[in-house]
């Protein structure tokens, strides 16, 4: 409950804004969710059987695409269409460094090297004026990420992509649900990967999908997350010997979700739509409510796409505050608002400074870093939820202020 004669910090001994941690992000599930997934334990497929292949085309009609391949995580969907892309040793792709480490490490995985382009100060998302002059003779392909639920600017990528026969795999585990000039996020890219982590806007427990209207992309893609094994009698290179038969055509992975992923994803998109307005109600209010604090800077969205709000990050002006972003962050954690941070810079990690990635490549990106703070935002948020987080920032801001 907001307390509003609570004006000393819980961090210096006062009392909290609420009794219990609020989470950044939380899963959604319901009664009809459990029953999908027991429906689908007493049937004869436990794996392998109906419910994925239901699962897949119910989100390739949500997004607009001819067709779905689902994997285990999100991660395996991005090794997968960087596989089906060709990403191989020699090849560059170009992403942001303003993202989680899979939107780079896939590239790794197929042994590809990473260049990363800065980002734009105000939508936090890949700046296209940086991606051309970092396209070389083993350009690949490009990963835009759509940071936070705002679409990229997918035009002017595709144009560039078109005009470097590049391939682009839009990272939209952020953006389930977003549109971008009146066309769903998954219609536009070469191949589109939605996540279906628990804070994601629906879940299947973990879990991730490509969508593409490519036919060849589709085929690889169900090879590569099964072994590279194939029972297609069209793709067969030898003769079929029988009902059992099949074929490793390439050395594939162990990629595959389950039924019972896949019924708990069937039951959440049924919920997608409210899933997301819930999100831009709660977005909505909290640029209302931050307006007025000067020390914080609510985040900008393009007028041409809707967001769907998988995560609400302010800004800290740090020259208006008389302390550091980690004394807020620890602030609002006291005041048990579990705020937390997205993200590091990619290239700030051991691994990929020991790759010669240095600070200074992205001079945007690591400013941006040095003052984000991501606050709670998730459907099942109540009003009472909203207020606290609203009171605890007001508070924490208000007292660190110059």
């Amino acid at each position: 409950m907001v307390k509003p004669s609570s004006l000393q910090l819980a961090i210096l001994e006062g009392e909290p804004v609420r009794e219990t941690m609020l989470p950044y992000g939380r899963q959604c599930v319901d009664q009809a969710d459990i029953e999908a997934v027991v429906e689908t334990l007493q049937s004869p497929f436990l794996t392998q059987g109906p419910r994925i292949k239901e699962f897949e085309e119910a989100v390739a009609r949500y997004a607009g695409a001819k067709y779905a391949v689902a994997f285990s995580n999100g991660t395996a969907a991005l090794h997968g269409a960087c596989y089906a892309a060709g990403v191989s040793e020699g090849d560059e792709v170009i992403t942001t460094p303003m993202t989680f480490a899979a939107s780079a490490n896939c590239v790794r995985y197929c042994g590809g090297q990473v260049v990363f382009a800065d980002i734009r100060p105000d939508t936090y998302n890949i700046d296209c004026s940086k991606i051309g002059d970092l396209i070389s003779p083993k350009t690949k392909a490009i990963i835009p990420v759509d940071f936070t639920g705002q679409p990229a600017d997918m035009d002017d990528i595709m144009e560039i992509a078109r005009e470097r026969n590049l391939v682009v795999i839009e990272d939209a585990a952020h953006s389930l649900g977003a549109v971008y000039k009146d066309r769903k996020v998954g219609s536009i890219a070469d191949m589109t990967m939605f996540s279906f982590h628990p804070v994601k806007h629906v879940t299947t427990g973990e879990g991730g999908v490509i969508v593409t209207d490519s036919e060849e992309y589709y085929e690889k893609l169900l090879l590569f997350r099964s072994h590279g094994i194939t029972r297609n009698k069209e793709l067969l290179e030898r003769q079929n010997e029988g009902e059992w038969y099949y074929e490793m055509q390439d050395l594939g992975y162990n990629y595959r979700i389950t039924d019972i992923q896949a019924a708990l994803g069937l039951s959440q998109l049924s919920k997608l739509d409210s899933f997301v307005d819930r999100r831009r109600q709660i977005a909505r209010q909290y640029s209302e409510a931050f307006r007025h604090i000067r020390a914080v800077i609510t985040p900008y969205q393009s007028e041409d796409r809707e967001s769907s709000w998988h995560l609400y990050i302010i800004q800290l002006d740090l020259k208006s505050l008389a302390v550091g972003r980690k004394e807020i962050f620890e602030a609002l954690r006291k005041e048990n608002i579990g705020v937390n941070v997205h993200y590091v810079p990619v290239h700030y990690n051991p691994y990929y400074r020991k790759l010669g990635y240095e600070k200074g490549i992205a001079p945007v990106a690591e400013k941006l870093y040095e003052g984000i703070i991501t606050l709670p935002l998730f459907p099942a948020m109540t009003d009472s939820d909203i207020r606290d987080v609203i009171h605890a920032v007001d508070k924490v801001v208000g007292y660190y202020s110059k």
